[in-house]
């Protein structure tokens, strides 16, 4: 994905820690202020990171850009964006022990929706459609991931495997890498990790991609080894709050990149999609407690006063 793409802020805010130290200055300096940066000159922004002009060019080609002229464009793009969606970034991420449940509802409420809009602000679609289009016609298909990553692609093998396509989820390492030995050209296999630098997920994709399989990474951090053996990324943001660390919180995010390229994944196989999901709903009916007067009935007397 090019720097030129949606979520500039957000690649910003996420890849700004892990690039040298005067290229962080300029990082740290636009996102203190993005509204300034994005009207600065090439001067202005160099004297204000304390760096030059050749470094602040550095750093724009170092984001996929042609020069800082189109870096500055991006930045307005972007908060003008923010400022029209009108996110609620006045509410802190900070959850005390003797905070009132309604208040820690705003907070979790507003952290997981600004982290699912920044999200799909910097997603390519073009990349959306084209592992949805691998994902559809794929032999097999491998998805890995431990933690609540794992709980991530656990749940999106189930949809996949749902509607017909061969997938297979892996919480075991040993079992992700031989099967990811079994792949091969017209496969696909997806890592999740939100450091990107879970060494199981590196050696699951780098596997699949020795032996020539479409390889997709999920990850907050696109800079990071996993990124790097991956012919797909896709950059999750997050949004911590109290109890809730970096890796907890990109759950959502990582939900949201994988459904959209499961509805992709339907709409190409609609007939087989359609019969399957009637079949599968056929299939459990008989466990669903049916909906009549007397089972509601027995609902509202049931139910605790």
């Amino acid at each position: 994905m090019t720097g030129e793409s949606g979520g500039l802020l957000v690649r910003l805010r996420i890849e700004g820690p892990t690039m040298p130290e005067a290229l962080a200055r300029i990082a740290e300096t636009i996102l203190a202020d993005p509204e300034t940066a994005a009207h600065a000159s090439i001067v202005d922004l160099a004297e204000r990171s304390g760096t030059s002009t050749a470094t602040v060019t550095r750093f724009s080609r170092a984001l996929g850009f042609k020069g800082y002229a189109n870096l500055r464009v991006a930045v307005a793009t972007e908060t003008g964006r923010a400022e029209q969606a009108r996110w609620e970034t006045d509410i802190s991420g900070d959850i005390n022990p003797g905070d009132q449940t309604e208040k820690v509802l705003d907070i979790i409420t507003a952290a997981d929706t600004r982290a699912i809009q920044a999200t799909a602000a910097g997603l390519d679609t073009d990349a959306i459609e084209r592992v949805a289009a691998a994902i559809a016609g794929a032999g097999r298909v491998e998805i890995f991931g431990l933690g609540s990553s794992g709980t991530a692609g656990s749940e999106m093998a189930f949809r996949l495997e749902r509607i017909r396509i061969p997938v297979r989820y892996r919480a075991d390492t040993h079992t992700a890498l031989t099967n990811a030995a079994l792949l091969g050209p017209g496969d696909v296999a997806i890592a999740l990790s939100h450091s990107g630098r879970t060494r199981e997920a590196i050696e699951m994709l780098a596997e699949a991609a020795d032996h020539g399989a479409l390889t997709v990474a999920v990850t907050s951090f696109g800079r990071s080894p996993l990124a790097e053996v991956a012919d797909v990324v896709f950059t999750t943001s997050v949004h911590e709050t109290t109890f809730r660390l970096a890796a907890l919180s990109a759950l959502h995010s990582q939900l949201l990149i994988l459904d959209l390229i499961y509805v992709a994944v339907a709409q190409r196989t609609y007939e087989r999609t359609a019969e399957a999901l009637e079949l599968t709903v056929r299939a459990v009916d008989a466990h669903r407690v049916p909906d009549t007067p007397a089972n509601r009935k027995r609902a509202r007397r049931d139910k605790p006063l």
